[in-house]
């Protein structure tokens, strides 16, 4: 837009940092922003310190008065989770694309070039660029190879919702796309996914490393804090987005796999074997809506059998019977596995198979098809041995009418 006889053009990339108590790693954060091969006449920074008083505020605003690239600087009170400023900056923006940046993270090498680049040459939406961790784990069953083009059901890409990610500002604006600030954990997981649902596509760059999220030594990284029932909280915004935005059936169970065994089935981990009775009374009534509203047989055969199996017995409220399969998961015993149909059927037998007392159904110990493949004997039944089996059935059918003949030939 003209200002005076200066042309200001609009900027490619807006880097939204939220910051929090940062330093000291956000000395790092900052110097891979200054790093970044992209033009810094096509980006802009805008840094909201979220009432630090070890110094973020002060460092942040040296480095907007060095840095090559336009950065705003806002300092507020403490808001109480990274929801706040993520929205003050989004509300700041004025980039094509917006990324959002962990003060105690920091970017790749070329990583606001490359994602841009391939937004622009794909058209899609969001672009999600290979992450690294340093001192703590990182999502990777989405990193298989580059796409310049997918979606949520084509692809693992469910299993990384943080908001890390680069989003084209328009999808935002035109869905006002906001963080949730009620919610103080999982609030980028349920905007992510929103944005991954409404997307005209999604890329993923997976042969160079974007993001690196880092570990703090202080154990105050975001994700790690909150108590059990934010957890609860969190699986329910998640399930309820999926289910307004997907209508039921397949795709929606698929989604649902991701609140289910990330946010939900750890907290019936073998951890809640240390829970108070009261604990325990209390997770037990917070999962019972959310399994008795979004748990269908579609989600419930996408699992493996032990996850099954716990939120089987979460959904029945089966307390006893859940703390005896946490003792056998704990003591890292392996589930007898027992082979019917000549091989094509696996169960795999953890704690009260077949006991009529429990009353557990047999498809709960079922195992699925990739499950089975690591149990020695087990016999795949493909397309074209299912249609045998059909042919052969049909065979006896019509021979036992008398419309076959023994040879094989019609009767005339």
């Amino acid at each position: 837009m003209p200002r005076g006889n200066v042309t200001v053009t609009q900027p490619d990339v807006t880097v939204v940092i939220g910051a929090y108590e940062a330093m000291p790693y956000l000395v790092e954060c900052l110097a891979s922003v200054e790093a970044q091969t992209i033009d810094p006449e096509r980006i802009e920074v805008i840094a909201v310190d979220d009432g630090s008083t070890d110094g973020t505020g002060e460092h942040l605003e040296e480095f907007a008065d060095r840095a090559p690239m336009p950065v705003t600087v806002i300092r507020q009170e403490n808001s109480g989770g990274p929801s706040g400023p993520r929205n003050v900056g989004l509300g700041r923006a004025t980039g094509r694309y917006v990324f959002f940046l962990d003060a105690d993270d920091r970017l790749g090498p070329e990583a606001l070039e490359r994602m841009v680049a391939m937004a622009d040459r794909a058209g899609t939406d969001v672009v999600l660029g290979r992450v690294e961790g340093v001192n703590r784990g990182a999502p990777k069953s989405m990193w298989g190879r580059t796409l310049e083009r997918t979606d949520v059901f084509s692809s693992n890409i469910k299993f990384t919702l943080s908001a890390q990610k680069l989003f084209r500002r328009a999808l935002l604006d035109r869905h006002g796309m906001r963080f949730d600030e009620t919610l103080f954990t999982g609030e980028d997981a349920l905007f992510t996914m929103e944005a991954y649902l409404r997307a005209d596509g999604v890329s993923v760059i997976a042969d160079h490393t974007c993001y690196y999220l880092v570990g703090r030594d202080d154990g105050k990284h975001v994700t790690r804090s909150g108590g059990y029932a934010l957890r609860f909280d969190s699986a329910r915004a998640l399930m309820n987005l999926i289910a307004d935005l997907v209508p039921e059936g397949p795709r929606r169970d698929q989604l649902m796999v991701r609140p289910f065994t990330v946010t939900l089935l750890p907290q019936f981990g073998p951890r809640f074997l240390k829970d108070g009775d009261d604990v325990r009374r209390r997770k037990l009534e917070l999962a019972r809506p959310l399994m008795d509203v979004h748990w269908t047989e579609g989600v419930a055969e996408r699992l493996k059998v032990e996850e099954r199996l716990r939120l089987h017995l979460v959904a029945e409220q089966r307390l006893e019977l859940l703390l005896d399969v946490l003792e056998f998961v704990r003591a890292k015993e392996r589930a007898p596995v027992l082979l019917e149909k000549r091989g094509r059927r696996v169960y795999l037998a953890y704690p009260h198979f077949r006991d009529r007392a429990a009353g557990i159904p047999d498809s709960v110990y079922l195992a699925s098809p990739r499950e089975a493949r690591a149990c020695p004997g087990y016999r795949e039944g493909g397309a074209g041995s299912v249609l045998r089996r059909v042919a052969r059935r049909v065979r006896r059918t019509l021979t036992s009418s008398g419309e076959v003949s023994p040879g094989g030939t019609a009767a005339a």
